[in-house]
């Protein structure tokens, strides 16, 4: 009987040891981010304590709001259209200034020494928070709608400029170095080259930027800047929380409406394909409707 022969068993390499260069740049990523951590939490008072009777002062005040007061629906109704009426003017000074800034800030559209000045103006808009530039505003405008909209629409230029810059520093530069191989002008160029591959997602900003600026809208009226954050600011000073609570309810159906519709049009403008939701439903309902109509 033979011998089964014992395979000569290989001792595997030693694993070798990880670097120290990445755990070191691990552990300095997470003091950086836990240091500060602490340190604010401590600026700021935060004490166990504290946090275990938020959620019983939060319920409190928002159990006193039902059932809501419908007596006034009409009137904060209004100031919600007002709200709308100021966010998409905003949008829409916020979309025209930013559409030929954004192009005066690409690199890959305008020469260097045009585009960082312009940047560095977008930059300094948006330093700003639409707060502090309608509270800068009201001295020269007085209180109102036309303060509110005129802050967010400066605020909307300084980042929809950006956004729109890097949206058209992302576009494929091989029509471009088609066209202008083919004889075509710089005009033709940004016609036929640049907004095919850029206007899906600018549009997607701006339809985005219209929600923010719903948002803001409600609250630059606590200020007196026009919108129906100036109700329901008073309804809580006031501690009248039912009228408060139908305020809320009032904007929360409309921003949830906004969004609803907004991100369905987002959606079809850069995917092409209609959504699955019932908003997209509704808006296929609608088209057929309109189509079925006789002429």
């Amino acid at each position: 009987m033979k011998s089964m022969a014992t395979p000569n068993v290989v001792d595997a390499p030693p694993r070798p040891e990880p670097p120290v260069g990445p755990r070191l740049i691990r552990w300095g990523v997470t003091l950086a981010i836990l240091i500060p951590f602490i340190w604010g939490t401590l600026g700021l008072e935060i004490s166990p304590g504290r946090i275990a009777r938020a959620p019983e002062l939060v319920w409190s005040i928002v159990s006193s709001m039902f059932p809501p007061d419908w007596s006034n629906t009409g009137r904060s109704i209004e100031k919600m259209l007002e709200s709308l009426y100021i966010a998409w003017v905003a949008t829409i000074i916020g979309a025209l200034f930013s559409f030929v800034l954004g192009f005066l800030a690409a690199t890959n559209m305008a020469p260097r020494w045009v585009a960082t000045p312009v940047r560095a103006t977008l930059s300094a808009i948006r330093a700003f928070p639409e707060l502090v530039l309608a509270i800068m505003l009201i001295p020269a405008f007085g209180l109102g709608p036309f303060t509110g909209t005129l802050a967010l629409g400066l605020h909307s230029i300084g980042t929809l400029g950006k956004l729109t810059s890097e949206v058209i520093e992302g576009i494929d530069e091989g029509p471009l170095e088609a066209m202008k191989a083919a004889g075509g002008t710089r005009l033709s160029t940004i016609r036929f080259g640049v907004l095919p591959q850029a206007m899906p997602n600018i549009l997607a900003y701006w339809l985005y930027r219209f929600e923010i600026n719903v948002r803001a809208s409600a609250v630059l009226g606590i200020i007196g800047a026009g919108g129906i954050g100036a109700d329901l600011f008073s309804f809580l000073k006031f501690r009248d929380f039912p009228q408060a609570g139908m305020t809320l309810i009032v904007v929360m159906v409309t921003v949830l409406f906004i969004d609803a519709v907004s991100g369905t049009v987002r959606r079809r403008i850069i995917t092409g394909e209609p959504g699955k939701g019932p908003v997209s439903r509704l808006l296929g309902l609608l088209r057929i409707s309109r189509t079925a109509q006789p002429a």
